[in-house]
């Protein structure tokens, strides 16, 4: 059976994209939960998604130091 915590995550992802310091904690909280290859899809996932949202691509420094 498929995980839903990667789909969880990446609706909570969106739903407090409107907020880069929310952004940041949820995306925290991610690295905490999923899989590895979990997080390597949540990976090119936020590549693709920060590029339409340019104000949080500061909040992918968090993947960096994690």
């Amino acid at each position: 059976m498929s995980r839903m915590i990667y789909d969880y995550t990446k609706s909570v992802l969106e739903k407090v994209s409107f907020d880069p310091l929310l952004f940041a904690k949820e995306l925290k909280k991610a690295l905490k939960n999923l899989l590895p290859y979990e997080l390597e899809r949540l990976i090119n996932w936020l590549e693709y998604y920060t590029c339409q949202k340019p104000e949080l691509k500061e909040c992918l420094v968090v993947i960096q130091t994690h």
